[in-house]
């Protein structure tokens, strides 16, 4: 209702002011004719008029009405130039502020409402510079002023850094129009102030910040290279440290543009998702999944049987795929591909120097003109006290120590809820194990929307895990009985007895053993990077898991190509890591894949959003396979068939996800993809009747009995 009376209220000042035609008052003619009445009021009552026109000059720039300039021209007239210019500063600017105002109460939480997954990038680089564009926009006239006023009013700049950007930014062009105005007899019209040439030197006034700020950001890096001497000449155009993901491409990038690049790795060739993490993982679901269809083959019309699982045959298994796809990260094609693999330990001595400890004992010190760091992460071992007493293993230990097993475990407890223990938990409970999953948080799979987390728990419960949510870890115990978490929910204490126990509580960055610390590169969680993945020297990238902010290997691949191109070609131009469209998938039965906003998300931030369900228990082809449990959910603006964001639960759900993926990118709706042909009977078919299901619900019954009328009509 405020806004309703705002809006009344602004509208009928506006159509007041064009019925009644109060616009000719705000000509140039008319100020030079009532002139000489002004100068007489103002000798007699300077601080009335005063006062009545600075009200009238906010009034008009708060309303966004036109006129300011002439007023402005009037201030140098009537008061001078030293008091014109001093009532115009604060009257515009207080003008300028309520104008804001008005857009941010009337009109944010609309636009925000729909588009508020593309404000977002805006929203950091206002948090970020903010004030620097607006003062920016101020000192150029070329750029209306009232919609400056709207525009930033939709954004997070504070009210308060805008009114003071606003009157310092406006200085100089009010010093202009007033002192235009002290020779009002001169002026012919408002184009002979506002010259090209006066918009030129504006314009070039404008610029003037963006050009001190490349100054400023040279002197910058001409202070961080201070203390270092920087060669003459180099040996290599590029340096990668870390043979996994980011690496690799980071890598095969600069070798493919025949820059001379060096990798280096201490461990494996291929990281932690070859060896550790995706790969292996993956190996052991399909065997886990095997043994559950096993179990339940009388879903498929043959008897159930219990699966024989000879846990070191199946371990055996995840080592062979491994292997088979170790070519594809090996030393030997990489050197094949033109790049100079050295494994050993990288120290980075300055920003230009890598000193190398090789695994055959030998030292070697290059440099660079630019390195990226691909260091990876290590899974996070939370203090637990008396962990260490106990067999545990995190996601990366776990391979070599389970391959020297002969049996299966009896019994596993899983440490976390999140996409790596969830898949573990599941895979030993399908195997045979009795699995226990802790989790401190009120739901495993804390990311997701809560209908996610209900189905993927009542899954595990059904596969006979024993989930224990809002439960926290307290100790560890190893007694002559056997080995024991002990655990607090709602505080009360129980024990879970286990034979080994996988801590799966996240993953952190490498951050220490190559040199960050003597070069005084700034870390938190991650390295910190700006948005050309540039660390504090400029010529220093990092890429992946260790520079965050998403702990995936698609992700670190994709940030692999903006880190070796800004550093091999950034003097010429740099590329801004693009985030906007990140797909991520949890491999359980049933997969759970998500590309964009959830429900959760868009309610978090305010987001307006309809959401289109469509549930995979009607889909033939999930029917014919006995994998009817899922959906597909897809998030867009109301009214409208933009896609802001997808999450599929189900069969192959990663899979699935591709093709939102690639309409998300290009921008492509669900009329789209309701529009493309799928194949029959595919579980893609899904994607096409979740839009199916939108168009049904946006059908135009008006429209619908209209014709309804008219075929009743043609019938006769």
């Amino acid at each position: 209702m405020k806004r309703l009376v705002i809006l009344i209220l602004l509208a009928a000042i506006a159509i007041a002011y064009f019925y009644f035609d109060l616009g000719h008052f705000l000509t140039l003619d008319a100020l030079k004719a009532s002139q000489a009445t002004f100068g007489d009021h103002y000798r007699q009552s300077p601080v009335v008029v005063i006062a009545v026109f600075f009200l009238i000059y906010v009034a008009v720039t708060g309303a966004s009405l036109p006129g300011a300039a002439i007023l402005t021209l009037a201030a140098g007239a009537l008061f001078g130039l030293v008091i014109g210019t001093v009532i115009v500063s604060f009257a515009s600017s207080i003008g300028a502020t309520l104008a804001f105002l008005a857009s941010r109460y009337l009109f944010r939480d609309a636009v925000r409402g729909r588009f508020g997954d593309r404000l977002r990038a805006i929203d950091a680089g206002v948090a970020r510079d903010g004030a620097f564009y607006l003062f920016t926009l101020r000192l150029v006239p070329a750029f209306p002023f009232f919609l400056v006023n709207l525009l930033m009013g939709l954004t997070t700049i504070r009210a308060g850094t805008f009114y003071i950007v606003s009157q310092l930014g406006m200085l100089a062009g009010t010093i202009v129009f007033v002192n235009a105005g002290t020779q009002l007899a001169g002026i012919t019209s408002l184009s002979g102030i506002a010259s090209p040439t006066l918009i030129a030197s504006f314009v070039a006034l404008g610029i003037f910040p963006w050009i001190s700020r490349a100054i400023i950001g040279w002197v910058k890096a001409r202070q961080v290279y201070a203390r270092w001497q920087k060669p003459r000449r180099f040996d290599r155009n590029l340096i990668v440290i870390g043979g996994g993901a980011g690496g690799l491409v980071s890598a095969y990038i600069a070798a493919t543009v025949k820059a001379k690049v060096t990798l280096v790795e201490a461990h494996k060739m291929g990281g932690d998702c070859l060896n550790f993490g995706c790969v292996p993982s993956k190996a052991l679901i399909r065997s886990a999944k095997l043994a559950h269809q096993t179990r339940h083959a009388s879903h498929y019309g043959l008897t159930d049987a219990e699966p024989v699982v000879p846990f070191a045959a199946v371990m055996a298994r995840v080592q062979q795929v491994i292997r088979d796809i170790e070519p594809h990260d090996s030393v030997e094609r990489y050197t094949g591909l033109g790049v100079d693999v050295v494994q050993g330990y990288a120290t980075i001595v300055d920003p230009w120097t890598v000193s190398i400890k090789r695994n055959d004992g030998d030292e070697q010190r290059l440099t660079t003109r630019s390195i990226v760091i691909a260091a990876g992460g290590t899974p996070f071992v939370p203090p637990i006290p008396g962990l260490d007493s106990v067999d545990y293993v995190t996601s990366d230990t776990m391979w070599d120590h389970f391959a020297t097993l002969s049996a299966l475990p009896g019994r596993i407890v899983v440490l976390g809820g999140g996409p790596i223990g969830c898949e573990l938990a599941q895979s030993f409970a399908r195997l045979g194990s009795k699995v226990t999953q802790v989790e401190m948080a009120p739901r495993i799979m804390a990311r997701e929307d809560e209908d996610v987390s209900t189905l993927v728990e009542a899954r595990f419960r059904a596969d006979g895990i024993d989930v224990r949510t809002g439960t926290r870890a307290v100790r560890c115990e190893r007694r002559d009985s056997g080995q024991f978490l002990i655990v607090d929910a709602d505080g009360t204490e129980a024990e879970i007895g286990f034979d080994y126990l996988i801590v799966a509580v996240g993953r952190m960055a490498r951050l220490t053993g190559y040199g960050l610390e003597t070069l005084g590169i700034e870390t938190a969680k991650t390295v910190i990077t700006n948005e050309y993945l540039q660390t504090l020297y400029p010529n220093i990238y990092a890429a992946g898991d260790v520079a965050g902010p998403y702990q995936f290997t698609h992700v670190a691949a994709h940030q692999a190509w903006y880190a070796a191109v800004n550093a091999l070609f950034g003097r010429f131009r740099k590329f801004k890591a693009d985030y906007r469209v990140i797909p991520w998938t949890t491999f359980t039965d049933p997969e759970v894949a998500r590309v964009g906003l959830s429900e959760a998300e868009a309610q978090e931030k305010g987001i307006a959003c309809e959401v289109t369900l469509y549930p995979l228990h009607e889909l033939d082809r999930a029917i014919a396979d006995s994998a009817t449990t899922g959906f597909v959910k897809v998030l867009t603006p109301p009214g409208k068939d933009r896609i802001l964001g997808v999450t599929i639960v189900g069969e192959h759900a990663g899979d699935l996800l591709a093709e939102y993926v690639l309409a998300m990118k290009y921008g492509l709706g669900l009329n789209k993809l309701l529009g493309t042909i799928h194949t029959y009977p595919t579980l893609a078919e899904a994607n096409k009747y979740a839009a199916g299901e939108w168009k049904r619900a946006h059908a135009p019954q008006g429209i619908l009995r209209w014709l309804e009328r008219y075929h009743g009509w043609m019938r006769g």
